[in-house]
């Protein structure tokens, strides 16, 4: 039996409110780790900038409504902190019980870097930094010289399963990245029947932060790839509904989705964790357009919202961003390169619907699990031999298929 862990996560769910599928994005981890039996205890710093000039009591903001919130829904209230990064205020936990808990803790996986201050980072001996944005974060650090928190972690792991092998130019930084794929907490993600009279639909915002100019490559966001596949409802009869955020300023894009025939639905309908689960459960299917980032970088990277529609039992058609190396395709999920790949694959799950359903959530057991992401995530951490998440899927694919 594993040894029973004291985890410190770190991850952002309160400093974008409203947000659900950031959200699950952390919550995998944590109530991952919970299941397995470990101690976790969920660090969230909000940045100083975060709640503007007016500087209310970290306690009376917005960010500390949503995270009450989040961490009451899921039983977490007296294993969470939200922490004002300035003041030492927190909602939850009290700093002096971070202070304790960091003292004692055996291993921090911290997304992203966010937790920087020393009285909570430099007492753990094992510091996991965890990349949730491959290519992105090495391109800044490289490209653009912005400290994207490297320093003092002990162990990088990426969801860009390809980053450090042939094929894939992303910088490295000087750091072994270990690939490890996005978890899902099954029990919290049931099989759900399918809905073939419904909409194929995706969660995400039509622009996130600025594009990476590095070696004559242009690395952009996620508009820039719908651009790529603006006549995809003309190719193919079914009905395409992606909850987007987009601001109303981009006239010019907005125009072109409704001129080819996509339909927009409101993305508030994802803004807490369990509206997002019953907007993906409420779906036929997952059409992913990803970031032209990820695309042109091709690191291999798999979104944690496709997985949800895996394990919800609901087909995807993703954009390829090389992640066919890493997880199994051809039956319940299918990559695409271009408009007419996507129609394509649509038609070939609409033509065996209930099957492609079936094998959506095998995969996401066979792949996916939290118990088989986590545990072998931390045996790398520890330093054990274990690949099984490794980018080796062939056998997989035909057993699925």
């Amino acid at each position: 039996m594993r040894e029973r862990l004291r985890v410190i996560v770190s991850g952002m769910i309160a400093a974008d409110p409203n947000q659900g599928g950031a959200t699950w994005a952390v919550l995998q981890y944590v109530l991952g780790l919970r299941e397995l039996g470990h101690h976790v205890v969920l660090i969230e710093p909000l940045p100083q900038h975060t709640r503007g000039p007016d500087r209310e009591p970290i306690a009376q903001s917005i960010h500390a409504d949503y995270f009450r919130q989040v961490v009451g829904r899921f039983d977490l209230a007296s294993q969470a902190a939200l922490l004002d990064q300035g003041t030492g205020e927190t909602v939850g936990l009290t700093y002096r019980a971070l202070v304790a808990t960091a003292r004692d803790a055996d291993l921090l996986i911290n997304i992203s870097g966010m937790l920087t201050d020393p009285r909570l980072f430099e007492p753990i001996p094992r510091r996991l930094y965890l990349d949730l944005d491959p290519a992105f974060n090495q391109l800044w650090h490289a490209a653009e010289g912005v400290d994207v928190r490297f320093d003092g972690h002990t162990h990088f792991a990426t969801v860009g399963g390809l980053i450090g092998t042939d094929g894939c130019d992303v910088p490295t930084c000087g750091r072994d990245w270990l690939p490890t794929l996005q978890p899902v907490v099954l029990s919290e993600w049931p099989l759900t029947p399918g809905r073939p009279d419904a909409p194929w639909t995706t969660v995400g915002n039509w622009r996130g932060y600025g594009s990476i100019h590095y070696r004559g490559v242009i690395y952009g966001q996620r508009a820039h790839s719908f651009r790529a596949v603006f006549d995809l409802p003309e190719r193919t009869g079914s009905r395409l509904e992606p909850a987007l955020s987009i601001h109303p300023g981009e006239v010019k894009d907005l125009a072109a989705l409704n001129a080819h025939g996509w339909t927009l639905a409101d993305p508030s309908v994802a803004a807490t964790p369990d509206g997002y689960r019953q907007f993906i459960q409420s779906s036929k299917g997952e059409l992913g357009i990803a970031k032209s980032g990820y695309v042109e970088s091709q690191c291999g990277w798999f979104s944690d919202r496709s997985v949800c529609y895996l394990a919800s039992g609901r087909p995807v058609v993703a954009q390829d961003t090389g992640f066919a190396a890493c997880v199994a395709t051809g039956a319940g999920l299918f990559a695409f390169r271009t408009a007419q790949d996507a129609a394509d694959a649509i038609e070939t799950v609409n033509g065996a619907y209930d099957a492609h359903c079936r094998w959506a959530r095998q995969l996401a057991e066979a792949q996916f699990r939290s118990d088989l992401v986590l545990n072998t995530l931390l045996a790398r951490v520890g330093g054990a031999d274990d690949t099984a998440s490794q980018c080796t899927t062939v056998a997989l694919g035909r057993s699925i298929g």
